[in-house]
């Protein structure tokens, strides 16, 4: 994508895609095409936990127009994946063990035909009985579903160990919290195509959050070496965690291998519920202890987190929820215990929030409940325990840089509350819409309050980097700047980033955006709110580098660039910089690191575990129907900081966007899960939020400098996924006078007993 224009950061330019999605032209990964391609399709199993006595693929191999049926005796590499542990199946061998398990996949001339002849393959099954319940998996006689696993069914057990102060308090509040399984729900589907290639190795066209981990695993499976395995992104269609772990890639793969010919595959929406990792459902068990003046005294809670049927990130996730799991709010002493299991329920991982979504419902929950208690307003004591720069951590991190949360939440509090209902009014304004099941009757109004804290880019010692390739040049008369990397553009804007910081950073205003692949070295996943930070902080160290180049060709007081010039230190015109560069090409390639952060103390879990905090607080306002048990969202006021607002509309964008997805969680999203078996896959019965239930969101920014990070940014995507949950379920409480433990929110629990 080529950017022109001045934009540099802290502007908001155009998205150089903009308009292509607006009018609907933007190719995404389904509408890949080939000449002579063929059509993938997968067999999954029916059940959540079986063995599989027997395959016969005779029929469907007698299908017309189809050209392979592979199964696990087909892979050639190691026939396992997994993004941070391996241990699921590319194919199922001997056992299944969650409903949708690929166990076969087919190539052929026609989508339906592929679709039919998988449908014909024989899978002779023994049923067994599912493991469901992920408190029950952990007891001693619990079947194991991995049998080499050496925890059991035990993924994670993440243990917080702060302070050694008495359990004891003046006020002492108790709660139990359960959060459903939230789906990502993009809107693109899973798809991608994968082309042979003369070499003997392929090429991938795929929608995916991180190329070269899913190079990774693909050249494990299929046994050949990473370099013959190349991939390139196509159109993402929305992420939000779900495309950071494998689906059809190696399918894909191992058909076109097979076939010698192009295979696309595209999930249909029921078959992409089945294709991905969900949020993890939580139950929550939190004990808070506080003075009578309502100080903190102590924190305890044991959480348990239901990963599914592979480990994926659910020990990443586990890590994070305790480690953030007593919330943005200091307190002497925290003992915190969060256990991620296995089950036979669908595979759990990543999802917008990673684990700080579920602590921070339950510690919110707590602090209303608290305030109840102590007879003092939510926002009160929430401002009177906020963490603030130079605070310690449950794991004894210094808070080493700007934490605004009593600012954040003195924005919201005292911004002007929507007015109330008039005596005439549009049935849109009320619960239940123009679907005319009230006139405004038992309709109450409530306010509630939420603040979260979530960590920025990898953490626990990982080793986070990102790569970034930087070219100068002139072409056509001009200087012309080209940025690569492989950092997956999902959605964010980070095409659009790249380019300011090289506008920025090098004064010119051309800019390339190369497609990102793996011809240049990893930039990690598009996850973690982490890209602008990492993947920017790689840029911009590059284009430093170009600088320092070119500076040199000029020679003499050249001291920087600017609008397509070589400057002195008082911006002073010197040289034009096409005449300073005539035939000369400078680029450089960097490899890009944040400070290190390291392993938690697994007695105590002590560690300098997370590079950066973020910060975001909501204000809910609601109108329930207390006879009926409907709920609308009137006002979802946000303030957070962002560090720097590298570009402001994206920032309240993404802000916006995170509101939207926990507001979805409060009131309406949950995979229903019965005995293993999924009940709603689709968006028929799966309900995500519409422009029609997003309600006016008024938005303070700060830009509190965090003075280690690139432009002092901080990472805005995820916070306000948090904080909105709790704020609005807060709010419903508030009109309703219900306990209300479990997200989302049901008609069934503001109108039951």
């Amino acid at each position: 994508m080529t950017s022109t224009g001045t934009g540099g950061v802290g502007d908001s330019p155009q998205r150089p895609d903009a308009n292509l999605k607006v009018r609907g032209e933007f190719a995404y990964s389904s509408d890949l095409w080939h000449e002579d391609m063929l059509w993938g399709a997968t067999l999954r199993s029916p059940h959540p936990h079986a063995r599989i006595r027997g395959l016969d693929t005779s029929a469907a191999l007698a299908v017309p127009g189809v050209y392979a049926v592979l199964t696990h005796e087909d892979v050639p590499g190691e026939n396992i994946y997994g993004l941070e542990h391996p241990d699921q199946p590319v194919l199922a061998a001997d056992v299944v063990r969650y409903q949708g398990e690929p166990i076969a996949i087919v190539a052929a001339d026609h989508p339906e035909t592929a679709r039919r002849a998988a449908a014909r393959v024989r899978v002779d099954y023994e049923v067994l009985d599912p493991v469901t319940d992920a408190a029950a998996a952990l007891r001693a006689d619990a079947p194991v579903l991995h049998p080499h696993n050496p925890g059991g069914n035990l993924v994670r057990h993440a243990r917080i160990r702060h302070g050694s102060g008495p359990l004891t308090a003046d006020v002492v509040v108790t709660g139990e919290y359960t959060v459903g399984m939230q789906d990502q729900a993009f809107l693109g589907p899973e798809s991608g195509m994968a082309v042979p290639a003369e070499d003997g190795g392929l090429d991938l066209y795929i929608a995916t959050q991180w190329l070269h981990a899913d190079r990774r695993q693909i050249a494990r499976a299929l046994g050949m070496d990473e370099e013959k395995v190349r991939l390139h992104l196509a159109g993402v269609g929305g992420a939000f965690g779900a495309r950071e772990d494998l689906s059809m890639q190696v399918h894909a793969c191992l058909l076109a291998l097979r076939t010698g010919k192009p295979v696309k595959i595209v999930y249909g929406r029921e078959e992409s519920f089945f294709g991905h990792v969900h949020r993890h459902p939580a139950v929550l068990r939190y004990e808070h202890g506080a003075t009578r003046d309502g100080d903190l005294v102590y924190v305890r809670a044991s959480m348990i987190l239901d990963g599914g049927a592979y480990a994926s990130t659910t020990a990443a996730v586990t890590g994070n929820a305790a480690t953030l799991g007593a919330g943005p709010y200091q307190a002497p002493t925290v003992e915190i215990d969060c256990y991620g299991v296995y089950t036979n329920n669908p595979p759990c991982g990543a999802m917008r929030g990673f684990g700080a979504v579920q602590a921070c419902f339950a510690y919110e929950s707590q602090m209303d409940k608290l305030a109840q208690a102590l007879g003092m307003s939510p926002v009160d004591v929430r401002v009177r325990n906020a963490v603030e720069q130079g605070s310690v951590m449950p794991t004894g991190q210094v808070v080493d840089s700007a934490a605004p949360v009593g600012e954040l939440l003195a924005l919201v509090r005292d911004r002007p509350l929507p007015p109330e209902r008039g005596a005439t009014f549009d049935l849109r304004e009320l619960p239940g819409g123009v679907s005319n099941t009230t006139h405004g009757e038992g309709v109450v109004r409530g306010v509630g309050y939420g603040v979260g804290i979530k960590n920025v880019a990898f953490s626990e010692g990982f080793d986070d980097y990102s790569t970034a390739r930087v070219r100068l040049e002139v072409t056509g008369g001009e200087p012309v700047v080209s940025v690569h990397t492989a950092a997956a553009e999902v959605g964010q804007g980070l095409v659009t980033l790249k380019a300011q910081i090289a506008r920025t950073e090098l004064g010119v205003a051309r800019v390339v955006i190369l497609p990102s692949d793996t011809a240049v070295g990893s930039a990690g996943s598009s996850s973690a709110s982490r890209q602008s930070y990492v993947t920017g902080g790689a840029v911009r160290a590059a284009c430093e580098r170009v600088r320092a180049d070119v500076l040199a060709l000029a020679g003499g007081a050249a001291a920087g660039l600017a609008g397509g010039k070589v400057v002195d230190g008082a911006g002073v015109v010197l040289a034009d910089l096409v005449e300073v560069l005539g035939e000369a090409v400078v680029e450089h390639t960097v490899e890009w690191r944040h400070r290190p952060t390291e392993a938690l103390d697994p007695v105590t879990g002590q560690g300098f575990a997370h590079v950066q905090y973020a910060f975001a607080a909501h204000r809910a306002v609601v109108d329930v129907d207390v006879e009926l048990g409907l709920v609308r969202v009137v006002e979802l006021a946000c303030a957070q900081d962002v560090g720097r607002a590298m570009n402001p509309d994206a920032v309240v964008g993404q802000i916006q966007g995170g509101s939207a997805q926990g507001l979805g969680l409060a009131v309406m999203e949950e995979i229903q899960v019965v005995g293993g078996v999924v009940r709603n896959p689709s968006f028929t019965d799966y309900l995500i939020p519409t422009v029609l239930d997003m309600p006016p969101m008024p938005i303070d920014v700060l830009e509190r400098a965090d003075p280690h990070a690139p432009y002092g940014l901080r990472g805005v995507g995820e916070p306000p996924t948090l904080s909105s949950t709790p704020a609005i379920v807060a709010a419903i409480r508030a009109a309703t006078g219900k306990a209300l433990t479990r997200v989302p929110v049901r008609p069934e629990h503001i109108v039951g007993d």
